[in-house]
């Protein structure tokens, strides 16, 4: 089996998008499809998480509690102001690239969403 990395991005420019990512990556994890499954977020979705609803919200906080999200990019969080909501919600603040480059070294496949 495989490790896959859901880069997560779109947000309140393509709510449904953005939705859809979140229930998507969320339900791949649950079912158990991979050997590992870990999420990052990055762009808009860093602030569209902050005020979910809905499937979304309930898809997010499964994945929150189990542990799949690794991190959300810290220059995007304070570009949109939300660094401190992200905080809030237990999501560490890493410089993406980083994050990005360990799990691609490390061999997850990058989905992106």
């Amino acid at each position: 089996m495989t490790k896959v990395l859901f880069l997560l991005t779109s947000g309140k420019e393509a709510p449904e998008k953005a939705d859809l990512a979140i229930i998507s990556a969320s339900r791949q994890a649950k079912a158990k499809r991979y050997d590992d499954v870990r999420a990052l977020l990055f762009g808009p979705v860093e602030e569209y998480v902050t005020s979910l609803e809905g499937d979304a919200k309930e898809a997010f906080t499964e994945l929150l509690k189990n542990g799949i999200i690794d991190s959300a990019c810290v220059a995007v969080a304070k570009k949109y102001s939300v660094d401190q909501s992200l905080l809030n919600l237990g999501i560490e603040l890493s410089p993406f690239g980083e994050r990005l480059a360990k799990y691609v070294n490390d061999g997850y496949v990058v989905i992106s969403l």
